[in-house]
């Protein structure tokens, strides 16, 4: 298994009410899963706004590591290395 490594998680406005008003959290992990699971232990509301019950990425929730979605890499499984910036990016969607 992979050391963690420290990363950063950028976390927008609608969703920093969950976390202290944070706009960033540095978190150390070695996977998109294994932020997860870190921050479901240190911020269980914001965690329940990314995921749903299963423990998957909510549908209208996006993650990406720099500029690539995780959907379109290995998922939850996609490896993190030091200094990494996975950002959370709900869909917007409108009329």
């Amino acid at each position: 298994m992979a050391a963690a490594t420290i990363v950063k998680l950028y976390v927008p406005a609608p969703l920093r009410r969950y976390c202290n008003g944070a706009s960033e959290l540095t978190l150390a992990a070695a996977s998109v899963r294994a932020l997860l699971d870190e921050l479901e232990r240190r911020y269980a509301a914001l965690y329940l706004s990314v995921c749903d019950e299963t423990g998957a990425v909510r549908r209208h929730v996006n993650l990406f590591v720099h500029e690539a979605n995780i959907r379109d890499r290995n998922g939850l499984d996609t490896p993190l290395v030091a200094g990494d910036v996975v950002t959370i990016l709900p869909a917007i969607s409108g009329g």
